[in-house]
């Protein structure tokens, strides 16, 4: 039985890296597969690994590789290949308020889990370097791996991948005290410097604001569009307008409009109480010419999670209809699954 490229490409999706719930075909490692009657070739870039991974990795492929049948021979080429050439993004949403307190992370980590759960491979970037959350909300504490060649995100329990500042800061609660210049390295070394692979989805989480971080990421980064984060109130309406009308500017898509804290339900009547006043994100969403993608209320039980790592496990009926909205108004983002050939 002669072995075929779609055989050893299935072989491969079986080794994993080292504490790593992704394949080296996921993370676009295997550059040329080669078969030639009962020889296959293989070009891999392990650079991001350290020498002795690499070892544990080539012996895991060839393995898996020498145990189809027909295979007698398995030679493996090393290359070099920076992150950057590694990284393949379908899609690169930032999400942005403008203002801060809005629950911008909050609707980040929610829609990385919405798609997580529909099959999709789902990244974060945590580009609020000064207030980053996201591994809090996700309980991440485990520092990224690499070398000089690049490193990679870490993994939350469902498979996210996640690469922030406060995963490479000695402590969690230590300040990150840098201007503009130095913010904007870390956003590019990010961008440049990971391996994130292929992914279906990379959500940037930016900072409030319509600073540095925010012209550097609509200027540098190819992104499929934003999504607006608000709140009921006046000030932030106002405040969040100004995000919109900088993201217009510089020509880029706005795909939608959350509005967070938009109710609370009291559980033993079941009533809505509006705390922050009427809903306004339709409306915002008709004046930005965007899908109106929903609502979400307070929730205690969501905060509760947050607050021990385990957002994760959040599921609620606000949660899924915002899950439904993005996929229904936006059908060119949310596109069938597929193997990333």
């Amino acid at each position: 039985m002669e072995v075929g490229l779609k055989d050893v490409a299935e072989a491969l999706e079986g080794v994993l890296l080292p504490e790593s719930k992704r394949s080296l075909p996921q993370l676009n490692m295997v550059r040329d597969i080669e078969v030639s009657g009962e020889r296959v070739k293989l070009s891999l870039a392990l650079t991001v690994l350290s020498a002795a991974e690499r070892e544990r990795v080539q012996e895991r492929v060839r393995a898996a590789v020498e145990a189809l049948p027909g295979v007698k021979e398995v030679a493996i080429d090393l290359v070099e290949r920076s992150p950057k050439e590694l990284n393949e993004f379908d899609h690169v949403i930032a999400v942005m308020s403008g203002k801060g307190g809005v629950g911008k992370s909050l609707v980040t980590a929610l829609f990385a889990i919405a798609l997580t759960r529909q099959g999709y491979q789902v990244g974060i970037l945590d580009a609020d370097l000064t207030g980053p959350s996201i591994p809090k909300m996700f309980g991440l504490e485990k520092r990224p791996i690499g070398s000089e060649g690049g490193i990679l995100p870490v993994e939350t329990r469902s498979g996210i991948e996640v690469m922030s500042i406060n995963l490479l800061l000695p402590h969690e609660d230590d300040a990150v005290i840098w201007r503009g210049p130095l913010l904007t390295q870390a956003i590019t070394q990010f961008w440049q410097e990971v391996v994130w692979g292929k992914l279906d989805y990379l959500f940037i989480d930016l900072p409030p604001g319509t600073g540095d971080i925010s012209l550097t990421v609509m200027q540098s980064l190819p992104l499929s569009g934003v999504i607006i984060v608000s709140t009921p109130q006046e000030l932030a309406a106002m405040v969040v307008k100004k995000a919109v009308h900088m993201v217009h500017q510089l020509n880029i898509s706005v795909l939608g409009v959350v509005e967070n804290m938009s109710y609370l339900v009291i559980p033993e009547t079941g009533k809505r109480i509006e705390l922050f006043g009427r809903s306004k994100g339709e409306a915002m969403a008709k004046e930005v010419e965007a899908p109106f993608l929903g609502q979400l209320p307070l929730d205690p039980e969501l905060a509760e999670l947050c607050d021990a790592g385990e957002i994760e496990r959040y599921n609620s009926d606000a949660f899924i209809a915002l899950s439904m909205a993005f996929t229904q108004a936006m059908p060119a983002l949310a596109h069938p699954l597929h193997d990333h050939d």
